[in-house]
């Protein structure tokens, strides 16, 4: 750089201690393969109403295999989501597209992984939601017609259809040790 300012240095201070404050961060894939545990998991999360312009959550999702990431991802939902139970049932529908995408994968590449796929979402109103199938009061609204005559929202109940086929296993997971939940955050430095 030519003319560097006093806003590079800080910049290039503030990586530094992002690099230093995750050295011991990565990705570990074991060496034997009886080492592997060979399952499928994927957190979901979102971050209710994130984004303060439209308020629009985001939906994030990430996805292991013998314990390293393999999937992950992180996208506006495209509606926005009148409670934290909606927004949390529409992250977990859109891992649910993926969680089917990476199984057939998976069977195509002839990698086993071990019973269905897990999903781990931290809002339990959501997992209710996912695993029957009368129409909550929460949930109404899901399956009217979208704005201005666009898709139906009843493509968010693929997760309960994947959850009651048995292709998909739902389950609460503490916020505490939600992976997905980094990529819902901004980092602190």
């Amino acid at each position: 750089m030519q003319e560097p300012k006093k806003s590079h240095l800080l910049a290039a201070k503030r990586i530094l201690r992002y690099v230093q404050g995750t050295i011991d961060f990565g990705i570990l894939f074991p060496k034997g393969k009886g080492e592997i545990e060979e399952k499928l998991v994927a957190y979901s999360d979102s971050d209710w109403c994130g984004d303060k312009s439209d308020r629009k959550s985001t939906a994030r999702y990430i996805f292991f295999y013998g314990g390293a990431p393999i999937s992950w991802s992180s996208s506006k939902e495209p509606v926005v989501a009148l409670s934290s139970c909606e927004a949390e049932y529409i992250a977990a529908s859109e891992a649910a597209c993926q969680a089917v995408w990476l199984d057939a994968l998976m069977k195509e590449l002839q990698v086993e992984h071990l019973n269905k796929v897990k999903l781990l979402v931290d809002n339990k109103s959501a997992i209710d939601l996912a695993k029957h199938t009368t129409v909550h009061g929460r949930s109404k609204h899901i399956d009217k017609d979208g704005a201005k005559g666009g898709p139906t929202e009843t493509r968010f109940h693929y997760l309960r259809e994947q959850v009651s086929k048995e292709k998909l296993e739902i389950e609460h997971c503490g916020t505490e040790i939600q992976f997905a939940d980094i990529l819902t955050k901004a980092l602190k430095l």
